[in-house]
């Protein structure tokens, strides 16, 4: 118990006392990273998050089991913050967190699956498993020899059938394909048994889904304006590809070299539109489904700059820059953690009204995407670089900035 108070008064109390303390850009993304991470980390190495976690799910959710709750929470965060914990040890102050976040990780990864665990994750019951499997599995893909790696034997094994259960699930003509791809892509990239027919067909129903400008339509029946783009295509599909390249995965009439080539096109394209989303406040606009998500809609434009591929219209500077300012404007805002250190249904604060039928607060840690760049290391431009103004910064104040265009999709 004296332990838990500990943790909480670290990572709840501290954080708001040492803001002022925060020096640079990277101290403000690390200080949020493990106040987002630890309240969830810490007791689910030791088998209790099931237990300490705090639940709140939306007022019209609906009959599936409350326990996805907890495998929405640790799948999500830990795509997120993957490629962070791969980074190589040091003993800076960063550094000595991020170790002990990478052991508590660990130490999650093989609760998840253990049935003796109070922790084993909703592995075998309903179809929303499948979901927040892949974002383990992608977890997996992000930092595979920092935390697929280190497993033990017996860990990885349970992973291996836990994984190929999950094609139980018949995925939707969604961006649910993805999922099962992923999936079946971390199976292929460990060496296990995979299905090429999951992996294949999504792509090709992703490449009918696509509409131009960077934006995929989440199903053939109409186009959502809505985040989903960032939610879950562009890294998914990216991710998928470099799988199959990478892999040598065949599918029918698809080069993966250039599937994945075109895609990352499309996806710098639509890191741009981010880019000019953003409002020279650090705002963004707020539509669509799934808004409690909070900063995944930014994943596009975190993923471009961890991969060092962000096309030739941002800087690291402005970048940096816009996405810092989006996080000041919303983590330090009240009422986006609850009194045990969970995060709260809502964008910025508690606000429960916008939340979706299928919405639970472990679903909201998908908001972890942004943090990816933490995953270069401290020298790096993107974190050395002089800040710079982003588009909106620049076009409103009257200041040259570039015009836009549309993007051939070649």
């Amino acid at each position: 118990m004296f332990n838990r108070f500990i943790l909480l008064f670290l990572t709840l109390h501290c954080t708001l006392l040492t803001v002022g303390a925060v020096k640079t850009d990277r101290e403000y993304w690390a200080q949020e990273a493990y106040r987002l991470a630890a309240p969830v980390l810490e007791p689910m190495s030791r088998g209790m998050l099931s237990t300490e976690m705090q639940i709140e799910v939306s007022p019209s959710f609906d009959k599936r089991d409350k326990r996805v709750t907890y495998m929405e929470c640790f799948g999500r965060l830990m795509a997120g913050i993957s490629p962070w914990l791969s980074l190589p040890d040091d003993n800076t102050s960063e550094g000595k967190k991020r170790r002990q976040l990478r052991e508590w990780a660990l130490k999650s990864y093989a609760n998840a699956v253990d049935p003796q665990s109070k922790d084993y994750l909703l592995w075998r019951k309903e179809g929303q498993p499948l979901v927040d499997a892949a974002y383990i599995a992608e977890s997996f893909l992000r930092g595979y020899d920092a935390l697929w790696m280190p497993l033990d034997s017996v860990t990885k094994a349970r992973y291996i059938d836990e994984f190929t259960r999950l094609r139980r699930v018949e995925p939707p003509y969604t961006n649910w394909l993805l999922f099962s791809a992923i999936i079946e892509s971390f199976l292929a990239k460990a060496g296990a048994p995979y299905d090429s027919y999951r992996i294949t067909s999504a792509v090709r129903k992703v490449e009918e889904w696509y509409v131009g400008d960077g934006w995929y339509s989440d199903g053939q029946d109409s186009f959502a304006f809505d985040y989903y783009s960032s939610y879950v295509f562009h890294a998914m599909y990216l991710e998928t590809l470099a799988v199959m390249r990478d892999c040598k995965i065949y599918g029918w009439n698809i080069n993966s070299k250039d599937y994945y080539n075109r895609a990352l096109k499309r996806s710098q394209k639509f890191s741009v539109i981010l880019e000019r989303f953003i409002s020279p406040e650090g705002t963004f606009p707020v539509f669509g489904r799934s808004v409690p998500y909070r900063l995944a809609a930014m994943q596009p434009l975190a993923l471009m700059a961890w991969y060092q591929t962000l096309p030739n219209e941002l800087t690291n500077g402005q970048v940096r820059a816009a996405l810092t300012k989006v996080m000041h404007r919303m983590w330090d805002a009240p009422g986006n953690y609850n009194e045990k250190g969970f995060l709260t249904i809502g964008f910025c604060g508690r606000q429960p009204g916008v939340a979706d039928w299928y919405t639970n607060n472990g679903s909201l840690y998908i908001t972890s995407e942004v943090l990816m760049p933490l995953g270069l290391p401290a020298d790096h431009p993107f974190w050395t670089c002089p800040a710079e103004s982003w588009t909106q910064v620049k076009a409103w104040n009257g200041e040259a900035f570039p015009k836009d265009h549309r993007w051939e999709d070649r």
